[in-house]
């Protein structure tokens, strides 16, 4: 099975998710905000259990996925109780593309602006006001590197992300961002 497959088939998004009720994480978020989260978040295992994925990794970052593979990162995320949130970006080639690739898989809401000021907030502000978050595990799988998604916009992007990872880790919620490029 190829990551494609596992990050677009809705049944292995719902089990990584913790989900049975195919709502998406913008809804899950918000029915929280609402008071009418159906599950309590999971409980972080003891130091004393299995070694985790991410014992060398800080807990708000930004950095290339190099070793880890996409499958691992988002059993880690359901093992901690986190977020997983996937975007596949490689056929996508403007930053408009880009953007509205992760707005689509990421669920954002319909009024998402598609611009890095709108990815920001998405990423912080719309989250952090339905409620503690138990953490976030994000993978940007295929960012493309062509004319017309630069490097200066490859960095933008990147930079939004490391703020958001600012913000959480303000807020002492873990915010793990692994990218690769096409």
């Amino acid at each position: 099975m190829s990551d494609n497959v596992l990050a677009q088939d809705a049944g292995v998004a719902n089990d990584v998710y913790g989900m049975s009720d195919n709502t998406n994480l913008f809804q899950r978020v918000m029915s929280m905000r609402e008071g009418g989260r159906d599950k309590p978040l999971r409980d972080l295992p003891s130091d004393d259990q299995t070694m985790t994925l991410f014992q060398t990794v800080r807990p708000n970052i930004v950095q290339s996925i190099r070793a880890f593979r996409v499958p691992e990162l988002a059993e880690e995320a359901e093992r901690l109780g986190h977020h997983f949130l996937y975007a596949w970006c490689a056929n996508a080639g403007s930053k408009a593309e880009v953007l509205d690739r992760i707005a689509t898989e990421f669920t954002f809401p319909k009024q998402y602006g598609k611009n890095y000021d709108a990815l920001y907030d998405c990423l912080t502000d719309v989250i952090a006001k339905a409620g503690t978050q138990p953490g976030f595990v994000i993978v940007l799988e295929g960012v493309p590197t062509g004319i017309k998604f630069d490097k200066d916009a490859r960095e933008t992007m990147l930079d939004v992300f490391r703020e958001a990872a600012e913000f959480w880790a303000e807020r002492k919620v873990a915010f793990r961002v692994f990218f690769s490029f096409a």
